[in-house]
Parts: C-alpha cells; structure tokens; sequence
C-alpha cells in the first residue's frame, strides 16, 4: 500500500461504525476505518477502532502488527505482557504502543472503558498516535491521517471545508491544515492525531 492512496474525506460520529466482535471473540469492536476497503483482519494495511473493555482477559493476538492502544473513557487499564512488562494506561493523552502478536492480558483499573486501537501492518507502514490540547487559537497540522475528538468539541479546516467533531467523532482525511477549539467555553478540548506513513 501507498499512503498517497488516501481514503476519501469522511466524518464517523460515535455510534455510527460497524459493531463487531472481537477477533477472539471477547468483547465488542466498533471499526472507524480499515485500509483497504472492506479488508479482513488478515488483509488490512492498517485498522482505527474503538473497543468496549468490560471484563479482565486477553488480548487478541495480531501477527505481524503494530499497535497504539489509548483510553477514551474510563478509568483505565493495565496491560501484562507476561514478560515482565507492565504498563497503565489511564488518563487523558495516555497511550501505549506494542507488538500486536505478543501475548497480552488487560485488567480493569476501576470498571468498563472504551480504549481507541490503532493497527499497522509491520513492514509496510509506521504511524504515530499523539495527544493534542487543543485552542482556541488552533494550531496547524500536516499530513494527517485522521483526528480523533476526545474531549470537548473542535473544528477542523480540511480541504473539503470545516468540520465539527464531538467526542469520540473522527474525521478521516485526506489533508487537515488546521484544527481549533469550537469555542472558548471548549478551550480544554483534547484530540489524537494519527498520522501513517510508508516504511522506506
């Protein structure tokens, strides 16, 4: 794949992306967006989802895949790997990057969460997932794969016009070359940024 072959300029507001169970069955997926069109979890280039995490267990296992796991809602959750390694993720701008196939188990820190998922196919693309406060004032992006809202409300000014994203809203795009709070009553907005790019 070739990340100039961008996918058209949508908005997915929370609830309208395709429920589905988790690939071990586990728990519940809501898929943003999957590259390309229509791939399986074989298939796919790269995956933004959402999950509904309500009860202690593994992970999925994804071979050859690299992932960024972030808290959207919720306490938070601890993330074993079983060799040792442990992290938490639990607060607004906290994220975790990993090996998709590598055995790991989630446990709850205090109740249910919805986490944000992003999945690369190692090899072929790399990504970054970062946390953005954003102003009022705003800010310019570049080369941008996606916005995801995760606090507060934010406009977005794209190539096709502006666009108006609540929480858990994600625009998928094309090009971005701003973002901005809605308003001042919004000024502690929060977003990630998710950018993909091909492996040289």
């Amino acid at each position: 794949m070739n990340v100039e072959e961008k996918p058209s300029i949508r908005v997915i507001r929370w609830g309208e992306a395709k429920a589905m169970p988790w690939k071990n069955g586990g728990g519940v997926t809501h898929e943003i967006a999957v590259f390309p069109v229509g791939a399986t979890f074989e298939t796919f280039d790269w995956r933004l989802s959402m999950a509904e995490v309500a009860a202690d267990g593994p992970f999925s296992a994804f071979a050859g895949i690299d992932r960024t796991l972030a808290l959207m809602d919720g306490a938070g959750i601890d993330l074993d790997f079983g060799d040792g390694r442990r992290e938490r993720v639990d607060g607004p701008g906290a994220l975790c990057r990993f090996d998709g196939g590598a055995a790991c188990s989630g446990y709850l820190v205090d109740g249910p969460i919805l986490d944000l998922n992003v999945m690369i196919r190692r090899g072929r693309l790399a990504h970054d997932l970062v946390p953005v406060s954003v102003t009022v004032a705003g800010q310019d992006l570049s080369d941008v794969t996606a916005v995801i809202c995760h606090t507060g409300s934010i406009a977005i000014k794209t190539a096709a016009g502006e666009v108006v994203l609540d929480a858990r809203d994600v625009l998928i795009c094309g090009s971005v070359s701003r973002i901005w709070c809605r308003n001042a009553a919004e000024a502690g907005a929060m977003a990630y940024v998710l950018r993909i790019r091909n492996v040289t």
